[in-house]
């Protein structure tokens, strides 16, 4: 009887055993008025003036990032028109939008660029902001708050 014991306890603890690894590969997310946020499909664009825009895509929502420049480095939102982000929502069933935005003294915020890779074609990065109620929509707060965000290998798209 032990030995059959001692036999299902070895072939349990070789059987139980698995890697499930999964890879976010590439990646686009962060922490939304403290909750967890993660896109199912990401895009970015390097325009031929060279500023990157990055779209994240959910199902309902949508995250634009904007910079004058793919360059690595920090790009602070609100302190010129052409460093922002904004965010939409959209309700399925009434299809109204909840808008948020930044723009030049509105909202505050920074993206930072860590690898534009030009040979495969991929951007990341982390990324934090607080934006306005663009038309002071009563079903929403007055602001949006990201933090903690990460753009991770987002592909690039070149114009």
């Amino acid at each position: 009887m032990k030995k059959h014991l001692l036999f299902l306890m070895v072939l349990f603890s070789l059987f139980s055993c698995e890697e499930d690894v999964r890879f976010n590969n590439p990646s686009f997310q962060g922490t939304k008025d403290n909750e967890s946020w993660r896109a199912v499909q990401a895009i970015a664009t390097v325009n031929s003036g060279g500023s990157l825009v990055i779209e994240a895509y959910t199902a309902t929502e949508v995250v634009t990032l904007k910079t004058n420049s793919a360059l690595v480095g920090t790009y602070y939102i609100g302190t010129t028109p052409t460093t922002t982000a904004s965010y939409v929502f959209t309700d399925p069933l009434t299809k109204e939008t909840l808008d948020f935005s930044s723009g030049f003294n509105v909202g505050d915020g920074q993206i930072v660029i860590t690898e534009y890779d030009v040979a495969g074609k991929t951007v990341s990065g982390t990324f934090k902001f607080n934006i306005v109620n663009t038309f002071d929509n009563p079903l929403a707060g007055p602001t949006l708050n990201f933090q903690h965000g990460v753009f991770y290998k987002i592909p690039v798209i070149v114009q």
